[in-house]
């Protein structure tokens, strides 16, 4: 399905676990060069805690991330993030208390300028511009999604990784949202998004996995997993 591409992210038999629950089951996964992966499933399936593992905030009991053909299992979120691997989690991540300037700011952490990043950033979003000294917390949900994924991709990652993007949004935002991603994808950005309702993401991806009960159930092409699962796996 891949045309001997080799895997930009490639998860290998993961094991992962809460104190003495195991939550995710030997898992392996890949996420390919300039390619979008969905991954799918209901609450509590383990989707949050593989994206945690491949960010590096989550240590796995066993098996191994492999990044840009290097075993980064080890390696920090900060490192991973220097690397490339920029996450937006669930729940959008943004600081309520800093303005939306303050928060585009905290990118330049990984040694991007604040110029850059505003040009980006306000070019993208006009109306995070109009907002820039608004504090982020009274945004609507929207406005900080727009805020978190402005974050990320401002800083020119290698590989995106986003959790539940349509969280409480109004369908008309979740599909501006998701056009932006197919555009990111469309200029050779590699994504790895979790979602819980599959018909929003299926059109933009190029690949899909459903999760259940820490395992991944089925893998194949978006028109495939739409024909094969039915609603109740994949949501409305």
């Amino acid at each position: 399905m891949n045309d001997g591409l080799v895997p930009l992210l490639d998860v290998r038999s993961i094991r992962a676990s809460y104190g003495p629950i195991e939550v995710i089951h030997n898992v392996s996964l890949q996420v390919y060069p300039g390619k979008v992966t969905a991954l799918l499933g209901p609450n509590g399936g383990g989707k949050t805690t593989l994206v945690n593992v491949c960010a590096g905030v989550h240590q796995p009991d066993q098996g191994e991330v492999w990044f840009e053909g290097d075993n980064v299992t080890k390696v920090s979120a900060g490192a991973r993030s220097r690397r490339g691997i920029c996450t937006v989690p669930e729940g959008r991540g943004v600081f309520p208390n800093l303005t939306v300037r303050e928060n585009v700011l905290m990118a330049t952490q990984v040694g991007v300028s604040m110029e850059q990043l505003e040009e980006v950033t306000y070019r993208r979003f006009p109306r995070l511009g109009e907002r820039r000294k608004q504090l982020a917390g009274t945004l609507s949900g929207g406005e900080q999604q727009m805020l978190a994924l402005s974050r990320a991709f401002s800083t020119d990652p290698k590989l995106l990784l986003l959790d539940e993007l349509s969280m409480g949004l109004a369908p008309l935002i979740v599909r501006q949202l998701y056009e932006l991603v197919s555009e990111l994808a469309s200029e050779g950005l590699s994504i790895l998004i979790v979602e819980q309702f599959a018909r929003t993401v299926l059109p933009i991806a190029d690949s899909v996995a459903v999760m259940l009960q820490g395992e991944i159930v089925r893998e194949g092409r978006p028109a495939d997993i739409e024909d094969d699962m039915s609603s109740s796996y994949l949501g409305s």
